[in-house]
């Protein structure tokens, strides 16, 4: 007996734990479904592409090498018009040969690398932002299904209790016929009835069903109709709003790419102070009248300025503040329609509140004439067609009486949603 007894056990802990793992909630479904979009990856790869354009930029700060070489033959060459007994000034061949190796060293480049670093890491946030307001899109298609889903598992619970009392009613009426109170056309008015709310269970289920695989593909995890899908909590509170959303954000990641442009702009008319060291090998050498191959080197210090930009400062500069002003127009445009939005979507979680309230003493109402209409039936005074319009009245109710909740729900989520 004891085998048996942990057998049945460790059967029960199992259906337990596997009834537990069938449990899912709006959150985890909005993590599972981000997680599983495709474009996530582009996380990585933006964040990559950025610390190697960086680290290409910072290398600008090392030591930069070059080497040249070169021979050329030329049609004149140095000579000195002397001519003094005794005294020979040579003169360098036509031919000559140089290999020259050169190293710079950046000392102060007026701020050039560090506004292109700048502008490095401002491009990469639009791009972290705009990938962010693409996967933003997910919640409401995440919540949409979910809701789906949860007013089909209501609705089809309620829809067992008709068919189960609309059974009872078919075994009430069979005793009817048998006793003469009602005759085979009620029954099968009864039946009807059964059949309809069959064929309505089997649309309830499609449409479950419909709304299980398209959120399976969305999370990435296969979902069935064993899967609990938990009721959200909700907060009747929906008077204050903070606006939160990633275009927000992308707003404001695209004026900082602008003021960083505005910033390289103006350090390309700074000027540029760098080192540098030049060593090579050639024929001639430094001594130009030295005809013979010969090493050499010399170093120094050099200035660079370029002026040709101070023509275009000022026009660029007016067209990034112009450009930064449309930004400020295109998010002043979207918290405009957005307030819309809330304050029509506030409207809508209160119309649902006001419902619900009467949806009770509507269902309370309607089962008192239900069962006061089996009440006629059983003693003659009402025909059974009649009674099961009033069920049908009761049900319809019911099924109203849900509807409203989840719909009540679901506003008050997409107000979270249009909100942060």
């Amino acid at each position: 007996m004891k085998p048996r007894v942990l057998l049945i056990f460790v059967m029960l802990f199992s259906f337990l734990m596997g009834a537990k793992a069938q449990i899912v909630t709006l959150d985890e479904c909005q993590n599972m479904a981000r997680d599983n979009y495709p474009a996530i990856s582009r996380y990585s790869i933006i964040e990559q592409s950025k610390n190697y354009t960086l680290a290409n930029a910072n290398k600008a700060y090392l030591p930069q090498f070059s080497l040249e070489a070169k021979a050329t033959y030329q049609s004149d060459v140095i000579t000195i018009p002397l001519d003094m007994p005794g005294l020979e000034i040579p003169v360098p061949d036509k031919d000559q040969y140089q290999v020259v190796a050169q190293a710079n060293q950046i000392i102060w480049d007026g701020g050039k690398i560090a506004a292109k670093k700048e502008m490095i890491k401002a491009g990469a946030a639009v791009e972290e932002k705009a990938l962010e307001t693409e996967l933003y899109s997910l919640r409401e298609r995440v919540n949409g299904l979910y809701f789906g889903i949860l007013l089909m598992q209501e609705q089809l619970k309620q829809q067992v209790v008709l068919e189960e009392e609309l059974q009872r009613n078919h075994n009430k009426v069979e005793s009817y016929v048998e006793n003469g109170i009602a005759n085979q056309a009620d029954l099968s008015a009864v039946k009807i009835e059964m059949l309809k709310a069959g064929q309505q269970r089997i649309q309830m289920e499609s449409a479950q069903t419909a709304y299980l695989q398209m959120l399976s593909i969305l999370v990435g995890e296969e979902l069935s109709k064993e899967t609990e899908f938990v009721k959200p909590s909700v907060s009747n509170n929906n008077s204050l709003v903070t606006i939160n959303r990633p275009e927000l954000e992308l707003f404001s990641a695209q004026q900082a790419t602008i003021d960083a442009q505005t910033k390289s702009l103006k350090s390309d008319i700074m000027p540029a102070i760098g080192a540098f060291v030049q060593g090579g090998y050639g024929k001639p050498g430094l001594n130009m009248l030295q005809n013979e191959f010969d090493a050499f080197f010399l170093g120094g210090v050099k200035l660079s300025w370029n002026f040709g930009n101070l023509y275009t400062l000022k026009n660029s500069v007016k067209t990034n503040e112009l450009k930064k002003l449309s930004i400020d127009t295109q998010r002043n445009t979207f918290i405009y329609n957005l307030d819309m939005q809330i304050s029509q979507q506030q409207n809508e979680i209160e119309k649902y509140r006001k419902t619900m309230i009467d949806d009770n003493e509507i269902i309370r109402l309607q089962q008192e004439i239900k069962d006061a209409a089996e009440a006629k039936v059983e003693n003659g005074a009402m025909t059974v067609s009649d009674m099961l319009k009033e069920l049908t009245a009761l049900e319809m109710a019911k099924q109203a009486k849900l509807l409203h909740e989840i719909q009540h729900i679901n506003s008050i989520y997409t107000l979270k949603n249009t909100t942060n």
